[in-house]
Parts: structure tokens; C-alpha cells; sequence
């Protein structure tokens, strides 16, 4: 398979600065690509070994166009994941006053990181979204529109200048972007890890969301992001997307997933692999009786039993 990495271009996106953290990336062509799917898709049929696009800010939470894909389709993997503090620069051609904007571009995700800014400073302009933040800064090159929000180390590269700096509504805005390949043995467990699945239910019916939280919550295991998302099968068909403090090679974690997929019309495995907010050093301790050693003490006092021993 090709050395290569297909993420969210072009050239000077958040998605290539946070990939560029990756050791890995170094020893890898990086390939640009005009959307999420698009990046996706080139893992899917073998152009790329691997894509790296965003899933989460916490402003807005899960980015949905990146959910949708590993919902649906050929199934992939997630191999790592990279946290990117994200602020925006208004970048300008040259010689352009704040006064005579009239026309912006950006991402649909930065949209609610700098709406309030807008409003106070330029509260009667036309926002239009773009493929990425890079790509509005390529199209105000281009003469399209009047202004990108976009990383400020995006100037540059597109001829731009930024008229101001610094912008965003929400202090500490954060995104998530992970490292996404194609289906394969789970790197092994660093005791600070994270895993990611897709759940659909057998039906509709009361107590059914109950029913699959408490497969968490019976074993110890966290809960860090849950997200609803819809099927495509008609109004109120839905499946879940959630992440989970664990590994699946924790016994609890193992026995969480067993659980639901007992229950579950369909599950998704989407890996498991390194958090990048918390190192092991700083992991909440198991609930007791949710250790591994207490899963393996009570699965050995069941084989006791069955063999008279108890």
C-alpha cells in the first residue's frame, strides 16, 4: 500500500498543522484532498495508507460529515487521535479595510467559533461555507470573496494578509482529529486509551437508550462522548455514536462491548487507541470490582463451581 496520507486539504489547513504532530507524518507523502469523504474514500480503495481528518470540536461537538462516513460504507479504523488548540485569523488581500468586507468564507465548523465576533464586527456581512478554512483562503485569493477564516499561517501561502488575529468566541476551543486506516489488530494497550463504536438498536421502544448505558455502567466503564445520528431510514431511526475511556483488550471493556452486542441489532468497532488529552499517570483509578484482576478472580470462581471446586 502507498506511503501516504490523505487528510483535509489543500495545502495549510488545521487538519495538515495538527497531522504535521504526528511522528509518522514525516516518513509519509501527505496528500491533500478536497473533503472528508474524499480523504476517506482514498483509504477505502487503496490510494492511501491512512486519512486524517477531523471529528470533534468542543465547541460544536462531533464534526457530522466525518461521523456519517465511518457510520456508513466499508468499514475503518481509527488509529490515533491529536488535539489542536484552534484560534482564527480574517485573512485579507492586501491592502482590504475591515469596512469593506462584505463577503466571507470558512468551514462550516468554524461558523460558531467566531459568531459573536462577527456580529459585533461585521454584523451585516454574507457568510458562505467552504470545503475547509484553507480552501476560503484559496477562493479570497482567487477574488470570490472578501475574506477566510483560517489559521493565521495560512496567509502566506495563499498571498494573504491577516486583518486580525486571534478570534475566536470560546477560550481553550479545542478540535480532535484522528488518524483513520483500514480494519486491522488494535495497537496494544498504553493504559490511557480510548475506543470508539457505532450502535444500532433492534427497535424502538421505552427504555432502550437505558438499556445500552447500562452495559457501560454495570462494568465501570466512562462514557466520553455520545451522539445520535440518523440512519437515512425515515424520521426517528437513529444509531449511536460513542467513545469510551478503555481498551478493548480491558477485561471490563471486552465484556461492555460482549454485552452490547448481544443486544444491539449491530455494532461498529472503530478502535481503540492512545488518548491524546491524559497520559497514564493521570487515568481514574477502576471501580472496585472492574479491574481486570477482578473480572479474572470472578470468571475463575465460575469455572470453580462448574467443576465442583468452589
Amino acid at each position: 500500500m502507498p506511503a501516504s496520507y490523505a487528510y483535509l486539504g489543500p495545502e495549510g489547513t488545521f487538519t495538515e498543522v495538527a497531522l504535521r504532530t504526528l511522528p509518522e507524518a514525516a516518513t509519509r507523502e501527505l496528500v491533500p484532498m478536497v473533503s472528508v469523504p474524499a480523504a476517506l474514500d482514498a483509504v477505502r480503495s487503496g490510494e492511501a495508507e491512512a486519512a486524517f481528518v477531523p471529528i470533534e470540536n468542543s465547541v460544536e461537538g462531533g464534526i457530522t460529515t466525518t461521523l456519517d462516513e465511518l457510520v456508513a460504507g466499508t468499514p475503518l479504523m481509527i488509529y490515533r487521535e491529536v488535539l489542536l488548540s484552534i484560534t482564527f485569523a480574517l485573512l485579507v488581500r492586501p491592502g482590504t479595510k475591515l469596512s469593506e468586507i462584505k463577503t466571507v468564507t470558512a468551514h462550516p465548523a468554524a461558523q460558531p467559533q467566531v459568531r459573536n465576533w462577527m456580529k459585533t464586527n461585521l454584523p451585516d456581512v454574507m457568510w458562505e461555507s467552504a470545503a475547509s478554512n484553507a480552501d476560503g483562503a484559496r477562493l479570497v485569493q482567487e477574488g470570490r470573496y472578501d475574506a477566510a477564516f483560517a489559521g493565521e499561517f495560512a496567509a502566506a501561502r495563499y498571498g494573504l494578509v491577516p486583518l486580525e488575529t486571534g478570534i475566536h468566541d470560546a477560550e481553550n476551543a479545542q478540535t480532535r482529529f484522528v488518524l483513520v486506516g483500514r480494519p486491522a489488530r488494535p495497537a496494544a494497550p498504553t493504559g490511557a486509551d480510548k475506543t470508539s463504536i457505532v450502535l444500532w438498536q433492534r427497535d424502538d421502544h421505552p427504555g432502550g437508550l437505558r438499556d445500552l448505558l447500562g452495559e457501560f455502567a454495570t462494568r465501570g466503564v466512562n462514557m466520553m462522548l455520545l451522539q445520535s445520528r440518523p440512519t437515512g431510514a425515515g424520521i426517528g431511526n437513529y444509531c449511536f455514536c460513542i467513545d469510551a475511556e478503555g481498551h478493548i483488550s480491558d477485561r471490563r471493556m471486552a465484556e461492555t462491548l460482549m454485552g452490547l452486542k448481544r443486544i444491539c441489532l449491530q455494532v461498529r468497532f472503530l478502535g481503540s487507541y492512545p488518548r491524546a488529552d491524559i497520559g497514564v499517570e493521570d487515568v481514574r483509578a477502576a471501580l472496585p470490582g472492574t479491574s481486570d484482576d477482578e473480572f479474572g478472580a470472578a470468571a475463575d470462581w465460575v469455572a470453580r463451581c462448574q467443576d465442583g471446586r468452589f
